[in-house]
């Protein structure tokens, strides 16, 4: 068949115009790692080395403050749009090795698109110009207090006040510049580097030692006052309260060297460079263990009620988290009963040696109670999603009391020394990075000498509890009907 010139033409026209459509990137969209809890956290492609944050406070915790977030990152595969993690907040501008980058939203995704496509083995430094919105919402990110701001990030909520990849399995270095008018303080994770006074403002620097998961990033700006001791080892120790309860509070913030001292005869040596109690104007229904400084609301001290022996306890689950947690740090969100159940356990042998509250007792209140946790919220290592827009309701019983009783099982069936060795052996092999069930699993067999795979996983992921060794008498009651309820953190 012969077609006319004109015939023709079209015909090339409309082969060019599908050439440039099959060519055309593909429209900007979110990108997670396929967390089984968060599959829209994270983002592949990348891994971030570094993160430099700056705020710009002028004293209106209301109102978004001015940022600038830049990532160093080595990139892992071939990427033509780079999604960093970013919400709640407007974006000013992007550049990608010093160029001017393409930017848009894509769910709670910033998608770049860099000049040129990236490929494995380079280095990137992507910088951000944002606001960071403290009124957005009340599910994470800034809190706002009397006095100023804070951040509680737990679990999904950094990258409502920066951009990042926030997932636990990509840790980095932080630095924190803090621009803010001179009469309020500002402290953050890591140790301060530099303050710098230009007429009524102050640009304070905090920079960690140690790589850090971007759910444990702080930053507090308030009228507050400092308050300097020495742990252990001459660990240096600063604590931040509202300046006006500073006398109120000193004999808690006292309790801090001996606290961390216990803690380190039962696990090894204290992981960070600082460590301190940020105790703040707002009530968050919790306490947080963000790295170096963590977060506690100034109810827990104040309030009438609390015995003494139950405050002193909550601040070692908020400490041991330092070792089970922040420094060793879960692979996946699933992992979560590696940190609460290891920050109860501490927790709950606190209580027993110095408030005489009987673990035994505890722990067989929760094998009691743990078939009805397991059917509300799943098993400990397979936890059931959070709520729609709750996602603070991944914390159920079964991550705390329920978690910690599958140590105890644990410790029950090999002993106390091989668990001691265990303990200690976890947050030193593991230190400053990530690991999960599975890894757990394997060094505890490798402690007892014996394979304790199918012991553990009844006790991980099975829907009904197993039985306790040593005590057959135990006894699981039947679930309730009806919603269980969820106790404070």
């Amino acid at each position: 068949m012969l077609l006319s010139s004109r015939r023709v033409r079209a015909a090339l026209l409309a082969t060019a115009a599908a050439c440039v459509l099959a060519a055309a990137p593909p429209p900007p969209a979110p990108a997670g790692i396929g967390d089984p809890l968060f599959p829209g956290l994270g983002n592949p492609g990348y891994d971030v080395l570094a993160y430099d944050i700056g705020f710009t406070y002028q004293g209106d915790n209301s109102k978004p403050l001015e940022a600038v977030t830049t990532i160093d990152a080595r990139v892992t595969g071939w990427l033509e749009h780079i999604n960093l993690d970013f919400a709640r907040g407007t974006v000013h501008g992007v550049e990608v090795n010093g160029q001017e980058a393409g930017f848009a939203s894509a769910d709670e995704d910033l998608v770049i698109t860099p000049p040129r496509p990236v490929y494995p083995g380079e280095e990137l430094r992507i910088t951000v110009r944002h606001t960071s919105d403290p009124g957005a919402g009340q599910d994470g990110g800034w809190v706002r207090t009397t006095d100023g701001l804070v951040m509680a990030n737990q679990a999904d909520a950094a990258h409502r006040v920066f951009p990042c990849n926030d997932h636990p399995s990509d840790k980095a270095m932080f630095t924190f510049r803090v621009d803010a008018p001179a009469e309020y303080t500002v402290v953050a994770n890591g140790l301060e580097t530099g303050r710098t006074r230009a007429g009524a403002r102050t640009v304070s620097t905090y920079r960690t030692e140690h790589p850090m998961a971007t759910e444990l990033a702080q930053v507090s700006i308030g009228r507050s006052a400092v308050v300097r001791q020495e742990g252990p080892h001459g660990l240096p120790l600063r604590d931040v309260v509202p300046a006006a309860d500073r006398q109120r509070l000193a004999r808690w913030l006292r309790k801090t060297p001996a606290e961390i001292t216990w803690m380190e005869k039962q696990v090894g040596p204290y992981p960070f460079e600082t460590y301190g109690v940020l105790i703040a104007g707002a009530d968050t229904g919790f306490e947080l263990e963000t790295q170096t400084l963590s977060l506690f609301e100034r109810s827990l001290f104040v309030r009438p009620g609390f015995p003494e022996w139950y405050v002193d306890s909550v601040m070692v689950h908020e400490l041991a988290h330092h070792w089970f947690g922040d420094s060793v740090s879960p692979r996946a969100w699933s992992d979560v009963w590696l940190n609460e159940g290891h920050a109860t356990w501490y927790e709950a042998r606190y209580a027993e040696e110095y408030g005489k509250r009987s673990m035994e007792t505890r722990m067989r209140e929760a094998y009691r109670r743990s078939d009805s946790w397991r059917a509300a919220g799943g098993p400990p290592a397979a936890p059931k999603p959070p709520a729609p827009g709750q996602k603070i309701s991944l914390f159920r019983p079964v991550v705390y009391d329920g978690s910690a009783l599958v140590l105890y099982a644990l410790r029950q069936e090999i002993g106390v020394a091989s668990f001691g060795e265990l303990e200690r052996r976890w947050v030193s092999e593991h230190r400053d990075g990530t690991a999960g069930t599975a890894d757990f699993v394997d060094l505890a067999s490798q402690v007892a000498g014996r394979d304790l795979a199918p012991f553990l996983r009844d006790w991980l992921y099975g829907a009904k509890t197993p039985p306790m060794p040593g005590h057959p008498d135990w006894q699981a009651a039947a679930p309730a009907a009806g919603r269980v309820p969820v106790p404070r953190p």
